[in-house]
């Protein structure tokens, strides 16, 4: 199977794609590892979630201007809904994405 470009997997049909930048170093980024499993989980079949390594994906990272990790950015029919650098609560992660999920 052809490994897929980044456009290709945030376009996704019919499914949202969160996008979670992050780098191994950092801190937070581990802080929120569970809290976007747990997310990816609850909205299973109807929400797609990347994770993208900023040192490994330096290309990507620069296109969506990503300046600091983690950052969380919500595509729609490949178009940014939300962005969002920082930690997010899991509750507050799970209301922005119920709002773009059908």
């Amino acid at each position: 199977m052809a490994k897929k470009s980044f456009a290709e997997l945030i376009n996704s049909p019919g499914m949202p794609v969160l996008v979670d930048f992050y780098a191994d170093w950092c801190g937070p980024c581990k802080t929120m590892n569970p809290i976007v499993q747990q997310v990816a989980g609850e909205f299973a079949g109807k929400l797609k979630v990347l994770k993208v390594n900023v040192d490994t994906n330096q290309a990507a990272a620069a296109q969506y201007k990503v300046q600091g990790v983690p950052t969380f950015i919500l595509f729609h029919k490949g178009q940014i809904v939300w962005k969002q650098a920082g930690a997010v609560p899991g509750h507050q992660l799970s209301q922005i994405i119920r709002q773009h999920v059908s």
